[in-house]
């Protein structure tokens, strides 16, 4: 079963169950500074869970494309990609687990035809110095569900994962109680580092056995938690009815969410009974790397691992670049870079001669036509990108040996000498350790770890500051900003000229950032009229209402949107001005600024301060960048 299949079977389950279609949401998430990618199904959904309510209705199904960067390092083996489709469905104050749990079960094994007898799950087992109780309900209902299957199911208490690889499972075990690291859900993880107001829950996951022998070096007993292989997570129900109140207790949500998120290719792998991502759901780029390189795809080859990197990297980067995020040496850019360069290097390896990586970009993005037709109408300018990027990297790769060569000159490469090949002629480090391998040269490993880390900490730290106090945080100069930068995109249209379109934002308590589409530099002139036309709007105190329209409806008027963003059928809309007009008025059109947006925002522009425009420069090809503030 194709991974369109899987897909399609899954939304028209659903949607049989009076649940809203929604499209994926962009990999760049839409107005939140807090993060740099999509990474999971839930995250466009978190400000509806939380109690904003969603233009669908309470009960939405989708499948959402997600990009998690922390995973490159862990590409290779048979199940991490950085690039995934996440199957979700919500109830926002509707069903709960008497309704969740079968369903997905039924989905499961009817749906698409997986054995039940290789269907494990798990439950919370409890926290008791938070008096939250086991959830004994869960366990119950898979109890029931999987008896009609005529399985018997015994109940472990497991706990920690530790204790798991101590244990072990036992014969008829099949629902598995583990402690608040493994199945609870809040944003801050674990009940104690919850702040009073911040909702969680228990979740319930599944997973699937693929039969294989357990390899002791991952822990002395097999359990569903393994990292051994023989068992794959592919779903997971997170219960969300409880928040933490202000003297540290907990107490019930007074509307209780549904959040279920099922791995698409984990799911086909379990369809498909082949415990290898790659085989299942990247065939089409396996059999061009195997053409391009003369060299046959097996899991168990000493090539799979570069023929995984190379197939996921593409895809992956070929995503992020359809969505405008371009290769480059900062935020979202570096990681599109990170990914292509670790690809050519593995391609290399492969012995692929005379074929450009962006031959791949066709493979990967074929079988998406019908499921993300923007992204594939985008293919030859993403062909260009990875062209660019390869020719780059090509440089980078002469330079680097060079320098190579002169710190090798001793016979010894020192932890320092390996950071600065990496960090200032983008020689990457794995390549400095294999090349010194091959020559017999000793390198300080541990050194450069140290470095690296040290690396990493100020990025982090750099990143903290970056994205400080992000919308998600809702404070009042964020909220005031936010309307300002309403304000700024139309104004720039005004002075610039109507094809100016917002290709990314950034907003902080402290500032806004605007990047938009431009071919030249602002002049002061120009720049100063923008911020007059702002503060002329500030000064009008015009209202801003937020209104819920046909996708359709609010396209006619006008509304701005995000680029290459797919939108539900109803939408929320941010209108300001005129006075005293709703969206039935005639005179609604002759709003300053429509954009579809979630919120939050200031109910008049009077309340916002005076605008300043602080710098205007070039963020890349094509695309400038403001930073604005608000005084008073």
């Amino acid at each position: 079963m194709t991974l369109s299949e899987i897909r399609q079977k899954y939304l028209e389950f659903y949607k049989a169950r009076g649940h809203a279609i929604i499209p994926s949401a962009s990999l760049v998430p839409e107005n939140d500074p807090t993060t740099l990618f999509t990474g999971s199904g839930m995250q466009p959904m978190v400000p509806y869970l939380l109690g904003e309510n969603h233009p669908e209705g309470t009960r939405i199904a989708d499948s959402q494309k997600a990009f998690r960067s922390v995973d490159i390092e862990e590409v290779g083996d048979n199940r991490h990609t950085t690039f995934f489709e996440m199957l979700g469905n919500w109830s926002l104050g509707d069903y709960f687990k008497k309704e969740q749990l079968p369903w997905v079960f039924e989905f499961l094994t009817d749906g698409v035809g997986l054995d039940p007898r290789n269907l494990y799950v798990t439950a919370f087992i409890g926290d008791e110095k938070n008096d939250l109780p086991r959830d004994t309900e869960s366990a119950e209902i898979w109890k029931d569900l999987f008896e009609k299957k005529g399985i018997e199911a015994e109940v472990a208490l497991i706990g920690s994962e530790a204790a798991g690889y101590e244990r072990g499972m036992k014969q008829n075990e099949r629902i598995f109680y583990y402690d608040a690291r493994k199945n609870w859900w809040s944003r801050a993880g674990v009940p104690e580092n919850m702040p009073a107001g911040e909702p969680g829950g228990p979740d319930s996951e599944m997973f699937y056995d693929f039969g294989t022998p357990h390899d002791p070096k991952f822990g002395k007993e097999c359990h569903p938690n393994c990292d051994c292989g023989r068992f794959l997570e592919i779903g997971n129900s997170v219960f969300m009815q409880y928040v933490k109140k202000p003297d540290g207790s907990f107490g019930s949500l007074p509307k209780q969410n549904v959040d279920f998120g099922g791995g698409l290719e984990r799911i086909a792998m379990a369809v498909s009974h082949v415990p290898d991502i790659i085989a299942v759901c990247h065939q089409p780029i396996v059999a061009a790397l195997e053409q391009m390189s003369g060299k046959k795809y097996e899991s168990a080859s000493p090539d799979a691992a570069a023929f995984r990197i190379v197939a996921d990297h593409v895809k992956a980067a070929s995503f992020l670049i359809g969505d405008g995020v371009l290769p480059s040496n900062t935020e979202r850019g570096y990681f599109v870079r990170r990914l292509l360069r670790r690809a050519i290097r593995y391609a290399d390896k492969l012995g692929v001669q005379n074929a450009p990586l962006s031959t791949l970009v066709e493979p990967a993005l074929g079988q998406y036509q019908e499921e993300y037709p923007e992204t594939y109408a985008a293919r030859d300018m993403i062909r260009q990108e990875i062209d660019k990027e390869e020719t780059k990297f090509r440089k980078t790769l002469r330079d680097g040996l060079r320098e190579f060569e002169k710190t090798s000159e001793g016979g010894t490469i020192s932890g320092s000498d390996v950071f600065l090949l990496f960090s200032t002629y983008g020689f990457p480090y794995e390549l400095t350790f294999e090349l010194a391998k091959e020559r017999n040269i000793a390198v300080d490993e541990a050194a450069f770890r140290e470095e690296m880390k040290k690396h990493q900490e100020l990025s982090r730290t750099a990143s903290a500051g970056v994205f400080k106090g992000g919308l998600a945080d809702h404070s009042e100069k964020t909220t005031r900003l936010h309307t300002a930068h309403h304000l700024l995109l139309k104004a720039l249209q005004t002075v610039l000229g109507p094809q100016v379109k917002q290709r990314g934002s950034n907003i902080t308590s402290e500032r806004l950032r605007m990047d938009f589409s431009y071919d030249g530099k602002m002049t002061d002139e120009q720049k100063k009229e923008a911020e007059r036309i702002v503060n002329e709007k500030i000064a009008e105190d015009l209202p801003v209402i937020r209104s819920e329209l046909a996708r359709e409806d609010a396209e006619r008027l006008g509304a701005e949107h995000e680029f290459g963003q797919k939108y539900p059928d109803r939408v929320s809309v941010y209108s300001i001005g005129p006075k005293d007009a709703t969206p039935a008025d005639p005179k609604f059109s002759e709003a300053f600024s429509i954009e579809f947006c979630g919120g939050p925002h200031v109910a008049h522009t009077g309340e916002i301060g005076t605008f300043r425009i602080a710098k205007e420069e070039a963020s890349s090809a094509g695309i400038r960048r403001i930073r604005g503030v608000i005084e008073g």
